[in-house]
């Protein structure tokens, strides 16, 4: 049995749910404005912008992150550590020349994805691998601080004979 075949006078075309709104790209740029000029220092998203899948694992001596970055190069990936703030960003899928865009369904544009650590990590020791489109981050954690006991002496006054003023054992 054979199933018919659909025909379409119509080309397939992607479906917009804002088609019927016109001026909401307005709306929505002058709304990333007004919250960017307001909170300055959080990451706004852009249409082109997104978070890649992030997983985290604490062992006992590192913290090790993994992102799901398919297709995109170690040149075109940025990380940042100051203190425990760690920021992965950067840009995948550039159309290449003479592509046009509306020929394009592959996700392209920028990432960013932004974590907070539980505890400091040794910015000289971290390590960073991009393989099979998974980038994955070790950073250690920051060595404790050596136990150290520290004896406790008895005081001058402790040590004088009962009777005896201070100025006498001199």
């Amino acid at each position: 049995m054979t199933l018919p075949v659909r025909r379409n006078r119509y080309p397939a075309r992607r479906w917009d749910p804002f088609a019927g709104f016109p001026g909401f790209d307005d709306l929505f740029d002058q709304m990333n404005r007004i919250l960017t000029s307001a909170f300055p220092d959080v990451a706004r998203i852009s249409v082109n912008s997104w978070s890649p899948p992030v997983d985290i694992q604490e062992t006992d001596d590192d913290y090790v992150v993994e992102a799901d970055l398919p297709g995109v190069r170690p040149d075109d990936v940025t990380i940042d550590l100051q203190g425990r703030e760690v920021r992965i960003g950067g840009e995948y899928g550039a159309a290449e020349q003479g592509e046009s865009e509306q020929q394009r369904t592959r996700r392209s544009g920028r990432f960013d994805y932004r974590l907070t650590l539980p505890g400091e990590v040794s910015s000289e020791s971290c390590t960073a691998d991009l393989e099979h489109g998974v980038l994955r981050l070790r950073l250690p954690k920051v060595s404790p601080s050596t136990r150290k006991r520290i004896p406790v002496q008895a005081g001058r006054t402790a040590q004088l004979d009962p009777g005896q003023s201070p100025e006498t054992n001199s």
